[in-house]
């Protein structure tokens, strides 16, 4: 090869591997921008959503009863369905940041990414699952929330994994306030597991389905709750993924 082909296959070798070098450097600069524009979308929707909690909050008075010492909520229905037709109860949760304002939509989707206001949001809203009818009919009533890092949505629901938290006699009940009545649901099973549908599930065949259903999830607690269940036990459900998002923190209460 004259030295004139060898100089030039120097040239050329080194041009492709600038050209490799930049390529890669376009690419991770690209990665680089897209997290950071995922982590101001992420920080603007926390805030937006903290914010909201807070405005709603003012349409939700929580009181003290003189007779029993006992929490009792009034909720102005009415004007938080004249700003979302979607509303159908209100949750709280003990000695966690979970009170919120419950939406239901038509699919199971819409609320992972708008909240209640129906503003896109990248944690969206609590919502319960589009097939239950809260008309007393439901076996299971669930509902979905977010595990964010700034603890809002249902990011304090790690809370309940903790022995401290879940032996405080306090926690065991979790409210939940619709138009009709006030429900108090008792937890009996608190576990931590690989996503699946079964826990989540709102439809089943018949009684028997149901209880074995019922005695299925009871067994994969982390504690023994002492709670007695039939087959006219209706309970509810709160589920959201955990910090990992492989693994799923479930509540069940009756």
């Amino acid at each position: 090869m004259s030295k004139h082909s060898l100089k030039y296959e120097n040239i050329k070798k080194r041009n492709n591997k600038t050209l490799e070098i930049s390529c890669i450097v376009i690419l991770l600069l690209s990665i680089l921008i897209f997290a950071l524009i995922r982590i101001m979308y992420w920080t603007k929707s926390n805030k937006e959503n903290a914010d909201l909690k807070e405005k709603l909050s003012s349409y939700i008075e929580e009181t003290t009863s003189k007779d029993n010492g006992e929490k009792e909520y009034k909720v102005d229905f009415k004007t938080l369905k004249e700003i979302n037709p979607d509303t159908i109860a209100y949750l709280k949760v003990n000695n966690t940041n979970i009170s919120y304002v419950v939406v239901k939509g038509n699919d199971n989707s819409y609320y992972q990414n708008h909240n209640f206001e129906k503003k896109d949001n990248a944690v969206g809203w609590i919502y319960s699952d589009y097939k239950n009818k809260f008309n007393y009919t439901d076996y299971n009533i669930v509902i979905y929330g977010y595990n964010t890092k700034d603890n809002n949505m249902f990011g304090t629901l790690s809370k309940t994994l903790k022995e401290e938290w879940n032996n405080n006699e306090e926690n065991k009940y979790i409210t939940l306030v619709t138009e009709e009545n006030v429900r108090k649901y008792e937890i009996f099973s608190i576990y931590h597991e690989k996503s699946n549908d079964y826990a989540t599930q709102v439809d089943f065949k018949n009684d028997d389905d149901y209880l074995e259903f019922l005695n299925k999830i009871k067994s994969k607690s982390i504690k023994d709750f002492n709670v007695e269940l039939n087959t006219t036990s209706g309970i509810i459900t709160l589920s959201t993924w955990d910090s990992d998002n492989t693994n799923r923190i479930i509540i069940h209460a009756v």
